[in-house]
């Protein structure tokens, strides 16, 4: 549904907002999320100049997130990698179909419109707040009432 590299961003982003006491390295955000640093890296440099993440150089540098994990929905970090890209007119430029869509590409657009709005409702808080046995990008068990409630944005 979303490129590999959407989600290689959508694990750094998580691993930042769960580890918000100070910056990361790439190589640190690797590490944590299993992905080639070297991609990531690339990845990183497309999150800060989207404003996501902020990047410092030198001894403490790295990588700290610019937003709060309760305003920056799943939607956000997609976009700026990968976007979903609605179907608003015939893709084959087929004179038949004028302004409109014929069944088949509306149905492929009402997909990415579901698609869209889920990835628009979910923060990167609620991802970490998620009450199931395991916390994202962990090996270990979640502890019983690790994070505060958010309230729904839904």
């Amino acid at each position: 549904m979303i490129s590999q590299t959407a989600e290689y961003a959508l694990r750094a982003i998580v691993f930042l907002a769960d580890h918000p006491d100070q910056a990361h390295t790439a190589e640190a955000i690797a590490n944590g999320t299993r992905v080639p640093v070297g991609y990531l890296a690339k990845i990183m440099q497309i999150l800060a100049k989207a404003g996501l993440v902020s990047s410092q150089r030198g001894l403490y540098g790295g990588f700290t997130l610019r937003r709060s994990p309760r305003e920056l929905t799943i939607y956000d970090v997609v976009q700026c990698i990968d976007p979903i890209n609605r179907i608003s007119r015939c893709p084959v430029d087929l004179e038949s179909h004028g302004d409109g869509l014929c069944h088949l590409h509306k149905v492929l657009d009402d997909a990415l419109g579901l698609v869209e709005r889920s990835f628009r409702q979910f923060t990167i808080h609620d991802l970490l707040l998620h009450e199931g046995d395991t916390r994202p990008l962990c090996d270990f068990k979640r502890k019983a009432k690790e994070l505060e409630p958010a309230t729904p944005k839904r």
